[in-house]
């Protein structure tokens, strides 16, 4: 049985994406007048983009599931991880994919890599998955190199669908594996005989 409602990190989550795909948005603005659709799509090559997406996507999750079969500190920081976001549901954690991609590639590849270039992009992204303890810094260096993959599937494509596809994935299947290694709550008074 879950509690009500998500936890206060979820939500916090989801107001702090809000407010970096805001930020993203009024930096492109400000830097190019208008937005382009070309920035997330490009109409004569998306299946070529969305392949290439998934593919990143897929290479950057067999990754980590090297590094939790073999580093403690993968499982340290998914436990972590899954301890401050409480309990999760499949579908929040899908919605939170899906915002937490998007969000952070408008911001970093689209605004920043734009108007900074891909090292800065790249050493932003990382930092912003830093921590206090050791498996974290960990999460540090898997996001930087997810930064780098997603910087250059950008710089290489001259859109965003790639690394948005690949950011989504790989957010996807490490959420949705935290909301489906959770405990089971029994209800009260079930299982008594």
């Amino acid at each position: 049985m879950k509690p009500s409602g998500p936890s206060p990190l979820y939500r916090f989550a989801w107001i702090f994406y809000l407010v970096l795909a805001l930020g993203g948005v009024l930096w492109l603005g400000f830097e190019h007048g208008t937005i382009s659709p070309d920035l997330f799509f490009d109409p004569s090559g998306w299946w070529l983009d969305l392949g290439l997406g998934l593919a990143c996507g897929g290479l950057l999750i067999g990754l980590w599931q090297f590094g939790r079969r073999h580093l403690p500190a993968a499982r340290e920081l998914e436990r972590e991880l899954r301890r401050r976001l409480g309990e999760l549901t499949v579908s929040e954690a899908l919605a939170l994919a899906l915002i937490s991609g998007f969000a952070e590639e408008l911001f970093f590849r689209g605004a920043v890599l734009d108007a900074w270039g891909w090292i800065a992009a790249t050493a932003l992204f990382a930092l912003l998955h830093s921590g206090p303890r050791k498996a974290f810094r960990l999460w540090m260096i898997f996001a930087g190199l997810a930064a780098l993959s997603f910087a250059g599937l950008t710089l290489w494509r001259g859109n965003l669908l790639p690394a948005i596809v690949a950011h989504v994935t790989v957010n996807a299947i490490n959420l949705g594996h935290m909301a489906a290694e959770q405990p089971a709550v029994t209800p009260p008074g079930a299982g008594s005989a």
